[in-house]
């Protein structure tokens, strides 16, 4: 059985989280999870990159959390992989599948409709996952929902203020036949942990989402 943290920001690319790449590879070594996704805030959310970058520098900017885990966790034996959590109006979107390469080639994603972000997204290949979305916080101006635009459901989030926000996750996944998944939405050192556990050991975004797709993962509660 290997563990997986599907949803984990940092320091260097998100201005809510106090863990640096290097200190979030760390734990989660010592926690036994296999791999970890980095999925830091984007530029239409919140971001710790300098948005007055030009484009190409702003993405080698956001990219640093996930370079620093990356090279930690090739020392020390944890798989550390890539994504992005897109912002959309308090809407947050998990994003697999995509590199720092494809991020350059798209200039334009924080500003096109997000309907046609998500099929630029699928055109590559990659799988979008609706994070947390019952959540209901102060920043979250209104829960919005595009099921015929997202691949799968974070049905369990760790740091949800309330349990019934995952609740209502799973009736919304079950609704849609959606497949599901879980995260922890790490932005710091301790406190509780998700994710998702699978039989093979998951080693790029494509193991992961043929995993979710396929209906073989399980649930960390």
């Amino acid at each position: 059985m290997f563990k997986t943290e599907t949803h984990l920001h940092t320091s260097e690319g998100s201005a809510c989280a106090s863990a640096s790449g290097a200190q979030q590879a760390e734990q989660y070594k010592a926690m036994g999870y296999s791999t970890i996704f980095v999925t830091d805030h984007f530029i239409n959310g919140n971001t710790a990159a300098d948005r007055s970058l030009p484009w190409e520098q702003w993405v080698d900017a956001y990219c640093k959390g996930y370079e620093n885990a990356k090279k930690r966790g090739e020392q020390i034996g944890l798989n550390v992989l890539f994504g992005i959590e897109y912002g959309w109006h308090g809407t947050d979107l998990l994003v697999y599948g995509i590199d720092k390469a494809w991020l350059k080639a798209n200039p334009d994603i924080a500003q096109i409709p997000v309907q046609k972000f998500c099929k630029r997204v699928h055109l590559a290949g990659g799988m979008i996952v609706h994070a947390h979305p019952f959540r209901q916080e102060a920043y979250i101006s209104e829960l919005k929902f595009i099921p015929d635009h997202t691949d799968a459901v974070e049905i369990f989030n760790a740091r949800n203020s309330m349990a019934v926000y995952n609740d209502r996750a799973k009736w919304y996944a079950e609704q849609f036949s959606l497949p599901v998944t879980a995260g922890t939405d790490c932005h710091d050192i301790g406190g509780s942990f998700s994710g998702i556990t699978t039989d093979s050991e998951i080693l790029s975004a494509e193991d992961y989402i043929n995993a979710v797709l396929e209906g073989n993962v399980r649930i960390i509660y």
